[in-house]
């Protein structure tokens, strides 16, 4: 395959899971330089590996790529990362994924807190899934997991976040 070939099909296969890309780097290394260099790190690991990609699922290939970056960069940071603000558009998706109704910026600040109290393994399902909308099967592929996993995950991280946004509101 030609360079330009290359570089046609890494645009037509990845370029439009950028944002996705970023959203789970942002979510599971909570930190927004991180996350811009775990997805430009991801996009070139991608891209080197173009020719063996059979072109089944991009989004999930590539979603994949941005969690190992992340967990890597997540076993070499030894600082503390911290939860910089993230756009409310996002919260706004996961309620409606969810049905939680967040009214208030108290409320989206409320939701911020909550995921990130999450431990990750249940917080990268909720964003993929809640956030990302993917199905079952590709974030079973993703975190090399049986869709029984997920699914276990997905309910158990649900069900922590209810709890803790429950909390949060009898605090008020």
């Amino acid at each position: 395959m030609s360079r330009p070939q290359a570089v046609a099909r890494f645009e037509h296969l990845c370029l439009p899971h950028l944002d996705a890309a970023y959203n789970l780097a942002r979510w599971l290394c909570r930190d927004d330089s991180a996350a811009q260099d775990i997805v430009q790190e991801s996009c070139l690991r991608a891209f080197k590996a173009m020719g063996r990609f059979d072109e089944q699922h991009p989004r999930a290939w590539l979603l994949t790529i941005v969690r190992n970056q992340s967990y890597n960069w997540l076993k070499k940071s030894a600082r503390q990362v911290r939860l910089d603000d993230l756009e409310d558009d996002t919260l706004v998706e996961l309620s409606d994924a969810t049905d939680t109704a967040i009214e208030t910026k108290q409320d989206i600040e409320a939701v911020r807190a909550a995921i990130a109290e999450l431990p990750e393994v249940f917080r990268e399902v909720i964003v993929l899934c809640d956030i990302e909308g993917l199905p079952y099967a590709q974030i079973a592929k993703i975190i090399s997991a049986p869709i029984g996993t997920v699914m276990s995950r997905l309910s158990r991280g649900r069900g922590m976040l209810k709890k803790i946004l429950v909390g949060t509101n009898h605090d008020r």
